[in-house]
């Protein structure tokens, strides 16, 4: 090849799940079976009517045809309806998009929010697709450090000093990917104050809080007059209604903000397939109690990971966890986390993400997607990490 490569582009990090998978073509046929806590899938196929419900729409020839850049109307005021009972939301259809995937939600709230050479704040461990958008774009991720003592959630005081002139949003992913903390609904208000405060976004990714125990409301923001003017949210339903293919997400925020990011939707992938608004409609209308089945069942693959994991005896240290994620902390010092994540594989047959692909300063950790594998898989897991040595 010729021709250059863009220097934004250079800078991003390769996708790291892609990277790590392709470490499996190292195994050997008489190597441990696999136990995969690498790309966060919920191991479960979707709800047997959802799958009836749309195997009956395939006859009609609309469902192949374009949508609203913004999605279909019937499909947001579902959703609007559906806000109203998970967030007590003051919310219409206006201020809503639809989106492949949280992963194109975010990109349009950046581009829409930033050009090149402003800053957006990040809270570490990050999801590390946030970080290479950014990067990509020529926007600067100004991190907030992690506080192993604090569960890794953001502090306040820490992100108003890291604000700039150029600072355009404050991002934060809630339940955290990877460390599965959950930000406290007076915290995440704190964050909000301090982007009214500083005339800037709260951007919050919440694409497992329909995993959070017990279903609580995340968070009262969208209840606030003008919720808005500083607050971004993104979703994905594809962890949800286990339709991660379908790439069903949205973003949310004001109506203007809205409009002009359907500037971007169009020219980036015009609109989300139907047959995804579809789904997505027939869940967030007949699946509440299928999610909360679900919700219960994550529950309890996190609570026997975390006390298992959490015995005596263990090299490895859980320092915080939440739905469908563990942080640990490795004990071999002077080793980085991608060398020992590539000896789990060739010598645990365990898949696991280095912690330095979620930010600067944290090789010393991995993250573990337990989501990923059922209960019955969770004390196999755990005696893996337990008898590893380096």
């Amino acid at each position: 090849m010729k021709f250059p490569i863009s220097d934004h582009i250079r800078q991003v990090h390769f996708p790291p799940i892609s990277e790590v998978k392709g470490w499996l073509a190292q195994r050997q046929p008489d190597d441990l079976p696999l136990i995969d806590l690498c790309q966060a899938i919920p191991d479960y196929p979707p709800a047997p009517e959802l799958v009836e419900h749309l195997r009956g729409m395939l006859d009609d020839p609309l469902l192949s045809r374009y949508a609203p850049d913004e999605g279909l109307l019937e499909v947001r005021e579902a959703l609007c309806i559906a806000y109203a009972r998970k967030y007590g939301a003051h919310i219409n259809p206006s201020q809503l998009c639809l989106t492949i995937g949280a992963s194109q939600a975010f990109w349009l709230a950046m581009v829409t929010l930033c050009r090149a050479g402003d800053e957006v704040i990040v809270q570490l461990p990050c999801y590390f697709d946030h970080p290479m958008a950014l990067d990509a774009l020529g926007i600067s991720p100004v991190y907030a450090p992690f506080d192993p003592e604090h569960g890794g959630l953001p502090d306040p005081d820490t992100i108003d000093q890291l604000i700039t002139p150029r600072t355009r949003g404050i991002l934060l992913v809630t339940p955290s990917n990877p460390s599965g903390a959950v930000t406290p609904p007076g915290l995440i208000h704190r964050l909000h104050a301090l982007a009214e405060k500083h005339n800037i976004a709260l951007v919050l990714d919440e694409t497992y809080s329909d995993f959070i125990p017990g279903g609580p409301r995340p968070h009262e923001l969208f209840t606030l007059p003008g919720w808005g003017g500083h607050f971004i949210h993104l979703m994905s339903f594809g962890k949800t209604f286990a339709l991660t293919g379908y790439r069903a997400g949205m973003l949310a925020a004001s109506e203007t903000f809205i409009h002009h990011a359907l500037k971007i939707q169009d020219t980036m992938a015009v609109c989300q397939p139907r047959i995804t608004q579809h789904a997505v409609k027939f869940g967030v209308e007949n699946l509440d109690a299928w999610i909360a089945a679900n919700r219960e069942m994550m529950a309890r693959r996190h609570d026997l990971f975390r006390d298992g994991f959490s015995q005596a005896g263990n090299p490895f240290t859980l320092v915080t966890s939440g739905p469908f994620f563990a942080w640990v902390r490795h004990p071999f010092t002077g080793r980085s986390g991608r060398e020992v994540a590539k000896a789990l594989v060739h010598e645990a047959g365990i898949l696991t993400l280095p912690g330095e692909v979620f930010g600067p300063g944290l090789s010393g950790y991995l993250r573990l997607a337990f989501g990923n594998i059922r209960e019955e898989t969770i004390p196999e897991a755990i005696e893996r990490f337990r008898g590893f040595r380096l």
